[in-house]
């Protein structure tokens, strides 16, 4: 593997700020001193004028595959991932037919380990029938176990109590959360329908429909069966400033002690409700983006940390699938390729602090799960690293987009930082904003539990 000497680099690490060189070898991070001889680096990057990161860590995508490959793949979507920065991430099991099973789990990794670009794992899926089976998960070989407690069908959507605690009682690993009631949900769409007609239903009625109140009510019951059941939860995607409240209790303890935290995505921190208007169903998310107001709440939440991490549900959808009226039209965003640039936005407005930034992208999923050797710009860590060049005036073109959908709601905005190199385990896999593919893979993340 090549020998790579980074010289001056400016980096961000446990909240502090250098500048030293770093060298990467053997797909670590061998040396970072003040000068080190480029004498034995077969390749040097002058990080003069750039900013050094740790890799992004995603702990929520839906790569789609099986099942769903029309609109994406574990490769399409690890290229735009680690041309955004992304290093590693872990996939949902909501594919066709359903990860719930260890045999589901194996065979994903499988594709994974001859097409991901990034590191990976993958979680199993609770069915309210499965437990069995998450009784024998292995820890170290898996990131968690995800329960749709809404915003799902069939077999994945787990909403009855019973089953709940059951779950909840099990499982050795973490246990990450989609909270939105079902119930709150299914009435206030009879309500619009009722008053408007299926037909005139519009994206702006999401978040109404798919109300604050739907979040909360659900975010609230999960903390509560937690607590009862000592289970290790994490909730993802927050969208309200109510649930931020409950959140505030667990936030004066270590991360590192926590067994309950929640994270927030990308969109719901830079988007808000009167962007409906603009983007239409490609704002189409579950749960909603919702108001200004919850906007900036989510951000203080992420700096003051009682937000743990940043993540993006990265959920693409074909442009066919999106055109169809609201009503028919599926939810979700591919938000991958521009996830750090659109959290790196909001540090260059002065809404959001690099360092909280960094720790919330890369250092705090690798703590929250466990994660051995990465998410930090550390002596003996794997090289998972992305060098952004900062006023960059970087503006997003149709032909940037790597996901296999072929669409972002990004297309058009000028960020202030680009993506310039990537490294994934010392892989130079992203030179100068350009992919370059060498037939090297991510590898399957390991977690110290």
């Amino acid at each position: 593997m090549t020998v790579t000497l980074l010289k001056n680099a400016k980096y961000i690490n446990e909240g502090c700020t250098s500048r030293r060189d770093i060298l990467i070898k053997n797909g670590i991070i061998e040396k970072i001193d003040n000068v080190i001889s480029a004498d034995t680096a077969d390749e040097i990057i002058d990080c003069d004028n750039m900013l050094v990161l740790p890799g992004v860590i995603d702990d929520q995508v839906h790569f789609r595959e099986p099942g769903g490959t029309h609109k994406a793949t574990i490769a399409s979507e690890s290229i735009a991932a680690v041309l955004g920065g992304t290093t590693s991430f872990m996939d949902m099991p909501n594919n066709n037919p359903p990860a719930i099973t260890l045999e589901d789990i194996t065979a994903k990794k499988a594709i994974a380990s001859h097409n991901s670009y990034a590191n990976y794992s993958f979680y199993l899926g609770a069915t309210g029938s499965n437990t069995e089976v998450i009784k024998t998960l292995n820890p170290k070989e898996i990131c968690g176990v995800k329960v749709f407690m809404g915003s799902s069908t069939g077999s994945l959507l787990v909403d009855r109590d019973e089953a709940l605690y059951d779950i909840f009682k099990n499982s050795r690993i973490l246990i990450a959360t989609h909270c939105e009631d079902n119930d709150i949900i299914n009435k206030n769409m009879k309500e619009f329908i009722d008053r408007y007609g299926e037909e005139n239903l519009t994206p702006d009625m999401h978040p109404l429909i798919r109300s604050h109140k739907a979040c909360y009510k659900s975010t609230k019951k999960a903390i509560e069966i937690a607590s009862s059941t000592g289970a290790n939860l994490h909730v993802l995607h927050l969208s309200t400033a109510d649930e931020v409240e409950l959140f505030k209790p667990f936030a004066c303890t270590r991360l590192e002690d926590r067994k309950i935290t929640a994270e927030v995505c990308a969109h719901h921190m830079f988007f808000n409700n009167s962007q409906y208007t603009r983007l239409g169903n490609r704002l189409k998310c579950n749960p909603a983006v919702k108001t200004e107001d919850d906007r900036k709440a989510l951000i203080r939440a992420v700096e003051t940390g009682i937000i743990s991490l940043i993540a993006t549900d990265h959920a693409p959808h074909t442009v066919e699938e999106k055109s169809q009226p609201y009503f028919k039209a599926p939810s979700g965003i591919p938000l991958i390729q521009f996830s750090l640039l659109a959290v790196l936005e909001l540090v260059h407005r002065g809404e959001l602090s690099i360092e909280a930034a960094v720790y919330a992208m890369s250092h705090n999923p690798a703590v929250r799960f466990n994660i051995a050797d990465r998410g930090f710009i550390r002596e003996g860590c794997f090289a998972d690293i992305v060098i952004v060049k900062p006023d960059a005036g970087y503006t997003v073109k149709p032909c940037d987009i790597a996901s296999k959908c072929g669409w972002s709601p990004f297309v058009g905005h000028t960020f202030s930082h680009k993506v310039m190199h990537t490294f994934v385990n010392g892989n130079h896999i992203v030179n100068n904003g350009v992919f370059v593919p060498n037939g090297i893979y991510g590898r399957d993340l390991r977690f110290n539990r």
